[in-house]
């Protein structure tokens, strides 16, 4: 099979590269994730440059308008092909007001920028659960969302965002956690033995990248969000307001996780967005750590 990673680039300073869509052409075409609805016309251009004239199936790992925004857009320009996604999200897809309300309130200007998505004709989605494609695995893995699912096809693993964010840069990688609110702890960390008990494989993020091996990968995740409980809990300890508690927090896991060091090498606008998304992903944690104690 030939997988490759296709960039989605974004106008919004500090977000490229960070979007991406994989795109598996063989027997079947498949695609996971699309991107935000903004830019589905820049996805839509680069498959038009790989001679894609046909998509079958589009694997949407979860419905945040940064991996399915463009799911509308994307069906009408290849109407044969047919999208998964988990069967308790469907109804937003088809009805996307209040996914773009909610995406508003945690997101604001993110939001904008991303775009608001279009109705998806309910008969172009296929529920999870009904999925039979051939050398297909769906797993669900809730953590990073509620209806979140990873996909192992023709053994390589597409984690969505179950495995984090993971950047191969020009020297240190990069792996930060993204776990909004609602964030369990727990929840997340089954997710990753469900991936974990799948062979060895390939494995596939939707942002930035790919490394050879799963269970080193997910290992290696697994430890860090175990790290960030830690720290995030020292700094609440510590008192003060939520944003003290939060900016403190920042500066902890740079200063304490090495898989963040290559923050330090990022340009500047890189690093604004990837403060933006820790300090999203520290309050999931401080309303775990809350319900926890």
């Amino acid at each position: 099979m030939n997988d490759r990673l296709i960039e989605i680039r974004q106008d919004r300073p500090g977000f490229n590269p960070f979007f991406g869509s994989w795109v598996c052409q063989n027997d079947l075409n498949l695609i996971v994730d699309v991107g935000p609805a903004n830019t589905a016309d820049r996805l839509i251009q680069s498959l038009s440059l790989l001679h894609l004239t046909r998509v079958d199936y589009i694997l949407i790992t979860h419905i945040h308008l940064d991996h399915a925004g463009a799911l509308a857009r994307i069906l009408e320009e290849y109407p044969t092909a047919r999208a998964v996604c988990h069967s308790d999200a469907i109804r937003h897809l088809v009805n996307p007001e209040r996914l773009w309300a909610d995406s508003l309130k945690v997101l604001g200007d993110v939001a904008r920028a991303y775009g608001p998505p279009r109705p998806v004709p309910r008969e172009r989605l296929i529920p999870h659960t009904e999925t039979n494609i051939k050398d297909l695995q769906v797993i669900q893995t809730p953590g990073h969302a509620l209806h979140h699912l990873s996909y192992s096809y023709q053994e390589k693993l597409y984690a969505g965002e179950a495995a984090g964010n993971y950047l191969n840069l020009d020297g240190p990688d990069y792996m930060r956690p993204a776990t909004p609110p609602k964030f369990f702890l727990d929840v997340f960390l089954k997710s990753i033995e469900l991936l974990s008990d799948l062979k060895d494989q390939p494995i596939r993020y939707a942002h930035f990248g790919e490394a050879r091996s799963s269970h080193e990968m997910l290992g290696r995740f697994r430890n860090q969000l175990s790290h960030w409980e830690e720290i995030i809990g020292e700094s609440v300890r510590e008192g003060g307001s939520m944003d003290a508690i939060i900016k403190r927090s920042i500066d902890f896991l740079i200063d304490k996780d090495p898989n963040l060091a290559a923050i330090n090498s990022m340009k500047a606008d890189v690093q604004a967005r990837e403060r933006i998304f820790m300090a999203n992903s520290i309050k999931g944690f401080l309303e775990f750590i809350k319900q926890k104690y």
